[in-house]
C-alpha cells in the first residue's frame, strides 16, 4: 500500500544560547594537560560544555541523552569527569575524547552530589531519593547503598586515610558511615535546620558545616583509635544515650552511639557570615586552605585556613601584646600582676580573606589554588553568566580582579520572541534586556544590542533592520549593519503583545493591551544627524476594540485581519474597511496564539485552555478541536506552503499537527522548562525554539518519512518499557531492609539483559536437544549421519559453541547492570547456568566474571540451591574447581608482581634512578633544600 501523504521527520540539531544551566554546579577541569584554571565545565541542559575562559570559546561538548545534568565532579587525576542526571543516572566521561564508557544506574531521582575518593577508584553519589550509593569505578559496578537520611542529600565527603564517609542532608543531620561494615556509627544533630554545605579542613581533623542561618559551624574531630594506640583511652565504656552527662557535645546536640569506637566530634565554635540567608554553596580548594561560601545574593565570602605554624606565630604576637598591656597596667597600678593568658579561638585559625561582589546573584562557585599563591575563582551566576576572578593570597589586603566574563553566548533572561530572516540564514532572539542576531549555520552571535523588554519581533523586508515590540508599548527599530538603535516609537499605552508584517511588505500591524490595533507604514526619512535616509514607521489607522489584544495576524491575501482578545474570542475584520466579518468563539480561556494557512482557507488558534481549534475562514465554522498540550499553548505557526503546523506549550513539548486530517504527527522533546515561542524558517527546513531553561534549540527537517502507525507503536513501546522499569526489584531472601542495600536499580537495560541471557540459555538447551537426537539417530541407524544445521545466530557469531555463546552474552552485559540482570532471572534457568559455570571454570574462561556471577547467584538463591539434591554434585564440583582456578590466577599475579618489582630494582641499581613515588618524594626534598638555600642567600645579601 502506497503512502497517501508523506510527513518528514524533524530532529534536534543543536542547543545554543545557554552559557551554564542553574541546576548543576561549575567546576574547574584540566584539558589535555593544559594550563590549570583555564577551563571550566558547566551544565547546558542535558549536555556539558567545557569553556576556555581565556578565549571565551566552547572547546568540548559532552553529549547527554535527554535528562538534565544536575551535578559535575572531575576525577582526582583530571582525566575523567562524573556527570549526574535528573533521572538518577551517573555517567563518566573522558576529557581526552569526550566519550562516555561507564554509566551507573541506582538512584530513583535526581543526583544532587558526587564525590571521588583520593585515588579516584570509588565514587559516592547522593540523591533526592535520600539514598547514598558507593560505586567501584574500576570494576564499573555498585558496591552498596546507604540508607538513613530522610531528605535530599546535600554533601558527601570521603575521609582521606580512613575508610569513612560523612554525609549531610536537608533533614538537618550529618551522618558518619563506616564503609568496612556499611553502617552509620554516628549522627550529629547539632543543627536546627537543613545542612546545605560541608567541608573537611586540617587534614580531616575539622568539619565545617553551613546551614540555613548566618553561622558556619566548626567541629573538631578526634580519632579515638589513634588516641588508644598512643595510650590515651578516652572512651567511657557502657555509656548509653539515656545517661545523664554534662558533656559539651550533648549540649551542642551531637548524638553519641552506645560506645564510641571510631571518632568523636566536639563543637569548636562558629564563623559568622555577612549574609543573613542560608548557605547556597560551600566549597574549598583542593588543599582545603581556602573556603568559599555564598548565600542567595551576589556576594562571595572567602576565608583562609591558617596552617599550624601561622597560628602559632599569630598566638605568639597576641601573647606579646598581652604581656606589654599587662606590664603597662602593672606600672600604673604599682602592684604585681599575674602572667597573662591568651586563649586560642576559632577566629585565630580561620580568618576572612576578602569578599567578591559579582554582577548578579551567584548560583555555584568553585575555587582553585595555583602556583605563586594565586587563587582563581569561577562563579556561575543566576542570569546565565560565568565570571572568573583572580587574587593574590600573599597580599595584606587581597583584591579580586575579574579575569573573564562569559556572556556573549546567551541572554541574561528568557527569550520571549524569535524570528527568521527571509534568506533562512539569520535568527533573531530578543529577551528582557538584549536582542541578538545569530548565524544559523555556525550558531555564533553576529550582533548584540541593548533593548527594552521585548515581546514580539520581525525582520524588515531586506533583512537590514529589525523591529521589536516591547512590554512598555514601544516599537524599537534597529539597524543590523551598525548594531544601533535607529528609533523608538511610542506606539501603545499598554504591552505590545503582537506584531505582524503586511503581506504586501509595505507596513506592519501591532496589537496591544491598550485595546487597540494600529496599522503602520514603512517610510524612509532623512536622518538629521548623518544626512542619510533611514527607516521609520508612520501610523496610518487605529482599530479600537473592547478587550485587550493578545495576537494579530493578516491573511496571506491581505483581505482579512484576525485579532485574538482577552474575552477568549477571535474577531476577524476586513483589512481595507476594518468592518467586522466573523467571531470565533469556543475557547474557555484566552487565545494566546493563532496563524492563518498560506491559501487563506484555515485559521488555527491555540489557547491557555490547552486546546487547539481549527476553523474555516469562509464561514468561521470549527472543523476540529484538539487537546494539544498538558498546559497552555504558547505559540502556533503553520509550516510555509502546507497545512501542517507546529505548537509550543508550557508542558515543555513542541508538537506537529496536520490541519487537514486533524492528526498529531510528531512530538519534539528536548526542552526542560516551558517553551515560550518558536519560529519556522521561510523554506520550512528549520525550526528554532526558546524556553525558560535559557536554551535555544535548532531543529532540522530530514528526508526520513514518518509513518504514523509506526510512531504510535513506538510511543506505546516506550511507555511499556518505562512501566516495566518502574517495577520493584525482586526481594533477596534473607536480606533485611537495613542501612545497607544493593546499589543497583531495575531499568529497561537490566530487563533486556536478563532476556538476552534467557534467550541464550534457551538456544543452548535447544542445541543440546538437537545433539542428543542426532546421537540417538546415529545409534539407531548404526552409521554416522550428517550433523544437524547449527543455529543461524551461532553461525553469525563465527560458529561458536552454544556454551561459549552463553558466556559471550553474559560478558556483553554492562558490569554495573550484571547483578540486577541476574536478580530478575527466573530460578528455572539457574541450574543450567551453574552447570555451564562449572565448565567455564574448568576451561579457565573468564574466571573472574564467572566467579562474580556464581557468588551472586549462590547468595540470592541459597535456599533453593542448597535444598536441591540434583545440584549437590554440581556445587561440589564448582567448589573444587573454583578454589583451584582462583589460586592459580593469584599465583600468576603474585609471580608477575614479584617479577616487575625485581626488574624495577635491577633498573634502579643500574641507572641510579628512583621510580614513581620515591622519585617524587626526592624531588620535593630537593626543591625544599633549594628554597632554603635561596632564602639564606637573600638574608646574607
Amino acid at each position: 500500500m502506497g503512502l497517501t501523504k508523506q510527513y518528514l521527520r524533524y530532529v534536534a540539531s543543536a542547543v545554543f544560547g545557554v552559557v551554564g544551566s542553574q541546576k548543576a554546579n561549575i567546576t574547574y577541569v584540566t584539558l589535555r594537560g593544559g594550563e590549570r584554571g583555564r577551563y571550566v565545565a558547566v551544565a547546558a541542559c542535558e549536555h556539558v560544555f567545557i569553556w576556555d575562559v581565556r578565549k571565551g570559546e566552547k572547546v568540548l561538548i559532552l553529549q547527554g541523552q535527554k535528562h538534565e545534568v544536575t551535578f559535575l565532579c572531575p576525577s582526582p587525576d583530571g582525566i575523567h569527569i562524573a556527570v549526574g542526571y535528573e533521572d538518577g543516572a551517573v555517567r563518566i566521561f573522558s576529557l581526552l575524547n569526550g566519550e562516555s564508557n561507564v554509566s551507573f544506574n541506582g538512584h530513583k531521582s535526581a543526583v544532587t552530589v558526587i564525590q571521588y575518593d583520593g585515588l579516584g577508584a570509588r565514587l559516592v553519589t547522593g540523591s533526592r531519593d535520600t539514598d547514598v550509593i558507593v560505586w567501584d569505578v574500576i570494576n564499573e559496578c555498585g558496591l552498596y547503598r546507604l540508607r538513613g537520611h530522610k531528605d535530599v542529600i546535600t554533601q558527601t565527603l570521603f575521609l582521606r586515610d580512613k575508610n569513612l564517609l560523612v554525609t549531610s542532608s536537608k533533614d538537618s543531620f550529618v551522618k558518619w558511615w563506616d564503609l568496612d561494615t556499611q553502617h552509620c556509627f554516628k549522627t550529629m544533630v547539632g543543627h536546627r535546620s537543613e545542612v546545605w554545605g560541608m567541608a573537611l579542613l586540617n587534614q580531616d581533623n575539622r568539619l565545617l558545616t553551613g546551614s540555613a542561618d548566618s553561622e558556619l559551624r566548626a567541629w573538631d574531630i578526634s580519632y579515638l583509635q589513634e588516641e588508644k594506640a598512643e595510650g590515651e583511652p578516652k572512651v567511657k565504656k557502657g555509656k548509653t544515650l539515656l545517661d545523664d552527662d554534662d558533656n559539651e557535645d550533648d549540649e551542642e546536640g551531637v548524638g553519641e552511639s552506645l560506645e564510641e569506637r571510631i571518632l568523636s566530634c566536639k563543637k569548636a565554635g562558629s564563623i559568622l557570615r555577612e549574609a543573613r540567608d542560608r548557605v547556597v554553596s560551600l566549597t574549598t580548594d583542593a588543599k582545603a586552605r581556602v573556603i568559599a561560601c555564598h548565600g542567595n545574593d551576589s556576594a562571595l565570602e572567602l576565608f583562609t585556613v591558617l596552617s599550624e605554624e601561622e597560628v602559632q606565630k599569630k598566638m605568639a604576637k597576641k601573647l606579646k601584646k598581652a604581656k606589654k598591656k599587662a606590664a603597662k597596667a602593672q606600672e600604673e597600678a604599682g602592684e604585681d600582676a599575674s602572667e597573662p593568658a591568651v586563649e586560642r579561638a576559632l577566629k585565630d585559625e580561620i580568618i576572612r580573606l576578602t569578599n567578591i561582589k559579582a554582577s548578579a546573584k551567584i548560583r555555584w562557585v568553585d575555587c582553585l589554588s595555583c602556583a605563586g599563591g594565586e587563587l582563581k575563582v569561577a562563579m556561575l551566576l543566576q542570569n546565565n553568566t560565568v565570571e572568573t576572578y583572580s587574587l593574590k593570597m600573599s597580599d595584606k589586603t587581597p583584591a579580586a580582579n575579574k579575569t573573564a566574563r562569559l556572556t556573549l553566548g546567551g541572554h541574561r533572561t528568557d527569550v520571549r520572541t524569535l524570528a527568521f530572516s527571509s534568506d533562512n540564514l539569520a535568527i533573531l532572539s530578543a529577551s528582557g534586556d538584549t536582542v541578538k542576531v545569530w548565524n544559523r549555520s555556525t550558531l555564533q552571535v553576529i550582533r548584540t544590542m541593548a533593548c527594552e523588554y521585548a515581546l514580539c519581533s520581525l525582520f524588515v523586508p531586506g533583512d537590514r533592520q529589525i523591529i521589536l515590540g516591547t512590554k512598555s508599548g514601544k516599537l524599537q527599530i534597529f539597524e543590523l549593519s551598525s548594531g544601533s538603535l535607529l528609533e523608538t516609537v511610542d506606539a501603545h499605552d499598554g504591552a505590545l503583545w503582537s506584531l505582524c508584517l503586511a503581506p504586501d511588505q509595505r507596513g506592519i500591524v501591532t496589537g496591544s493591551a491598550d485595546k487597540t490595533v494600529k496599522f503602520w507604514d514603512f517610510e524612509l526619512i532623512k536622518d538629521e544627524g548623518t544626512g542619510h535616509k533611514r527607516l521609520t514607521v508612520k501610523h496610518t489607522r487605529t482599530l479600537q476594540l473592547e478587550e485587550d489584544v493578545l495576537c494579530v495576524r493578516f491573511s496571506p491575501d491581505h483581505r482579512l485581519l484576525a485579532v485574538s482578545l482577552l474575552d477568549c474570542t477571535v474577531k476577524i475584520f476586513y483589512t481595507d474597511t476594518l468592518k467586522f466579518f466573523l467571531s470565533l468563539y469556543g475557547h474557555k480561556l484566552p487565545v494566546l496564539c493563532l496563524d492563518i494557512s498560506h491559501d487563506n482557507t484555515l485559521i488555527a488558534t491555540g489557547s491557555a485552555d490547552r486546546n487547539v481549534k481549527i476553523w474555516g475562514l469562509d464561514f468561521g465554522d470549527c472543523h476540529r478541536s484538539m487537546f494539544a498540550h498538558d498546559d497552555s499553548v504558547m505559540f502556533l505557526q503553520f509550516v510555509p506552503k502546507t497545512h501542517l503546523f507546529f505548537t509550543a506549550g508550557k508542558d515543555k513539548k513542541i508538537k506537529q499537527w496536520d490541519a487537514d486530517k486533524f492528526e498529531h504527527i510528531q512530538t519534539l522533546e528536548g526542552h526542560h522548562r516551558e517553551v515560550w515561542c518558536l519560529t519556522i524558517s521561510p523554506n520550512g527546513d528549520h525550526i528554532v525554539s526558546s524556553s525558560h531553561d535559557k536554551s535555544l534549540r535548532l531543529w532540522e527537517r530530514t528526508r526520513e518519512p514518518i509513518i504514523l502507525e509506526e510512531e504510535r507503536e513506538m510511543e506505546r513501546e516506550a511507555e511499556f518499557e518505562e512501566s516495566m522499569a518502574k517495577g520493584d526489584v525482586p526481594v533477596v531472601p534473607g536480606e533485611t531492609q537495613g542501612e545497607a542495600a544493593p546499589a543497583g536499580k531495575k531499568t529497561v537495560e537490566t530487563v533486556k539483559a536478563a532476556e538476552r541471557i534467557m534467550e541464550a540459555l534457551e538456544l543452548y538447551k535447544e542445541e543440546n536437544r538437537k545433539m542428543e537426537e542426532h546421537k540417538y539417530a546415529c545409534g539407531h541407524a548404526g552409521k554416522e549421519l550428517p550433523p544437524p544445521k547449527p543455529n543461524p545466530i551461532l553461525v553469525a557469531f563465527g560458529n561458536v559453541s552454544p556454551s561459549r555463546y552463553v558466556l559471550d552474552v553474559i560478558r556483553k552485559v554492562r558490569s554495573s547492570e550484571l547483578e540486577v540482570s541476574l536478580l530478575v532471572l527466573p530460578f528455572s534457568y539457574v541450574p543450567e547456568l551453574l552447570k555451564l559455570f562449572s565448565g567455564y571454570i574448568q576451561q579457565g574462561l573468564e574466571v573472574e566474571l564467572v566467579c562474580r556471577c556464581l557468588f551472586f547467584l549462590l547468595k540470592i538463591h541459597f535456599g533453593q540451591i542448597s535444598s536441591n539434591q540434583m545440584l549437590l554434585s554440581v556445587i561440589d564440583e564448582l567448589r573444587m574447581n573454583t578454589l583451584s582456578k582462583v589460586q592459580e590466577i593469584r599465583d600468576v599475579m603474585g609471580f608477575n608482581c614479584a617479577a616487575l618489582q625485581f626488574l624495577q630494582r635491577e633498573i634502579e641499581s643500574k641507572e641510579e634512578v628512583m621510580f614513581f613515588a620515591d622519585a617524587t618524594g626526592k624531588l620535593e626534598e630537593k626543591k625544599k633544600k633549594r628554597r632554603k638555600r635561596e632564602r639564606a642567600i637573600l638574608t646574607i645579601a
